[in-house]
């Protein structure tokens, strides 16, 4: 065991503005690491990585989580064991405790990787540039952890999200005249009521057993240029909360030739442009050894209720989500919200258990 107090770390982490660019929690996360003599290592997408080695070949578990936060920076304050402030639970509260268990960790076989990554809350171009370069064998027994507030749940699967546009296509004419252009708002609006029907086509999803129902939401909508002017075009934004096995591709094409087919040529759909690949929907095999380790220590196991960087992950090898903190309580939001908070014994606990997964995962090669 180290002398790393994870509480004292969490109020400096808090303390530290991480909402417009994450460069002096990196820093401070760099000093942590070297004041406990591990080296860290940051590549040119901004991640923070460092790596325990055992004597020789086995899993390879990797610890991830972000240092990036929404705005605005919410100083922390203390009342009695809760810790408030921005980023106390989504995500340093999580980070706290990972490093600690990382500290704590003394691999005799295998690796344990601590992964940092920025800009997690907006496109994680951090995430995407680091998944491909970490050495990840299902077969060899590796896992990864991501942390995120599930109340020291272990969450097995999530919803992806993915953002798109319908263009409406008409024509302009004088509000006069109405009959002699083509108006786009109405469009819209058969092209919203016909939504409804997406997921009850024949090859529409079904809804997951633990996920439940995809979803499909209308979040914005734009159109018209004068007020005395028929609207020549319209779009209308959606936002897809998706369920297995649907990815970012299926929806796009599935989308856009349902309302086509509804609708006709003046209405199409595609994904927003977005430089990293969208976050799909995961699910992680219940009998896993990660997730086993967990439930072992009597974590309950549920889905995650909002998308997640674990969705890149998953892709290459058993993948959870579990740390301290909850996204919601009895009052209302938490994480994202002015009253975000954390209870300072659950991220204590939130070591105990990472420290109890990462032994047992590093010893049990191949479950």
């Amino acid at each position: 065991m180290t002398d790393f107090d994870p509480r004292g770390f969490l109020e400096r982490a808090v303390e530290t503005p991480s909402h417009e660019n994450v460069d002096e929690m990196r820093s401070f996360l760099r000093e942590t690491l070297c004041e406990h003599d591990v080296e860290p290592t940051v590549d040119d997408a901004g991640n923070v990585t460092a790596t325990r080695t055992g004597d020789s070949d086995g899993p390879h578990i990797v610890l991830n989580t972000h240092i990036d936060t929404v705005a605005p920076h919410v100083p922390p304050s203390r009342d009695g064991d809760i810790l408030s402030g921005r980023g106390s639970c989504d995500a340093k509260g999580p980070l706290a405790a990972m490093l600690a268990a990382f500290f704590d960790s003394d691999p005799d076989d295998g690796r344990v990787t601590l992964a940092i990554t920025p800009d997690e809350e907006v496109y994680s171009t951090g995430a995407a540039a680091l998944v491909p370069e970490l050495d990840l064998d299902p077969e060899r027994g590796d896992a990864v952890i991501v942390g995120e507030p599930t109340g020291l749940d272990v969450c097995t699967a999530a919803k992806g999200r993915f953002e798109g546009r319908i263009e409406l296509r008409g024509e302009s004419a004088h509000a006069a005249e109405p009959e002699s252009g083509t108006n786009a708002i109405p469009l819209a609006a058969r092209a919203i009521e016909a939504l409804s029907g997406f997921d009850d086509r024949p090859d529409g999803l079904d809804a997951h057993p633990d996920l439940g129902a995809p979803t499909l939401t209308p979040t914005v909508i734009e159109g018209g240029d004068a007020t005395n002017q028929v609207a020549g075009a319209c779009e209308v934004v959606l936002d897809r909360r998706s369920v297995p096995p649907e990815t970012a591709n299926g929806y796009e094409t599935g989308l856009d030739g349902y309302l086509r087919e509804r609708l006709g040529s003046g209405v199409s759909f595609e994904l927003t442009d977005r430089k990293t690949p969208f976050l799909e929907a995961f699910e992680t095999d219940a009998d896993a050894g990660v997730v086993r380790a967990f439930r072992d220590l009597g974590c309950a196991a549920r889905p995650f209720t909002a998308a997640t960087e674990a969705s890149y992950f998953a892709r290459r090898a058993p993948t959870v989500v579990f740390g301290p903190g909850v996204l919601a309580d009895e009052e209302g939001p938490v994480a994202h919200a002015d009253r975000e908070y954390v209870r300072l014994p659950a991220v204590e606990r939130a070591t105990e258990l990472l420290d109890e997964v990462v032994g047992k995962c590093l010893r049990e090669t191949g479950s």
